[in-house]
């Protein structure tokens, strides 16, 4: 019989291999990905592609439907409509989110990194009153110092501030590491979402899943300062987000 054990510890943010980890997400504002996505729900599929270096109108487009669901086409839309689509791709916010000390519980291959939310200076009031009920967790592979996993779950419904119930919520994000430039990016997102008012029920369920991504920089200017901050282990690439 084998038996598994597992040791909590502190640890302080962006010190041993988590810093390593962090420094990967952290990707230059000059980087820029063009990709493919899969949103599927439990009634519909939408398969989009982005591309910052078409035309404008031409840089988000749909490649394949099928099924019906107003709330898929209303995120796929919300998406499209951001000035930078690729930047849901770049956890570059995960540095603040996690606070100045996290619990970190290690499993041997992986380490389940505990912490609670920080919220940033853009959040709105809402976003503030969700993500201090929400339980926040982050799988980190130690060896390679690279994140695997961010989950956001609600352990419990809760009354809203306004009113309401928020009855479930669930939000993944699977990261892998781009083999040319070393940096992380997520690879898939889900979000499951259900809350409760005035007779109505709001419900948000749906995968999206990133596929034939490209990383490149804005510029030759920018690709290189960034060849050379890695090379001389500065970091002022990174730095200069």
């Amino acid at each position: 019989m084998s038996v598994a054990l597992a040791f909590l510890f502190p640890l302080v943010t962006g010190s041993g291999p988590m810093d390593q980890a962090l420094r990967a997400t952290e990707a230059p504002p000059t980087l820029r990905a063009a990709f493919m996505v899969e949103m599927t729900s439990d009634t519909a599929r939408r398969v989009l592609r982005f591309d910052p270096r078409l035309p404008p109108n031409e840089r988000w487009q749909l490649v394949e439907a099928s099924g019906e669901d107003g709330a898929l086409d209303d995120a796929a839309a919300a998406w499209g409509a951001e000035i930078a689509p690729d930047g849901r791709l770049f956890p570059d916010d995960l540095r603040a989110s996690l606070g100045q000390m996290v619990e970190v519980e290690d499993l041997g291959t992986a380490w389940r990194v505990r912490f609670d939310h920080v919220p940033s200076e853009n959040d709105s009031e809402l976003d503030v009153w969700a993500v201090r009920q929400l339980e926040a967790e982050a799988w980190l592979e130690p060896v390679d110092g690279a994140f695997l996993r961010l989950n956001y779950v609600l352990p419990a419904p809760v009354r809203g501030p306004d009113g309401g119930r928020l009855t479930r919520f669930k939000q993944s994000y699977l990261l892998e590491t781009d083999p040319v430039w070393g940096l992380s990016y997520v690879s898939r997102y889900s979000l499951s979402f259900e809350a409760k008012a005035a007779f109505r029920t709001i419900r948000r369920d749906y995968d999206a899943v990133i596929s034939d991504a490209t990383f490149f920089f804005a510029s030759s200017e920018a690709e290189r300062q960034f060849v050379e901050a890695l090379e001389e282990g500065t970091g002022l690439a990174i730095a200069e987000r």
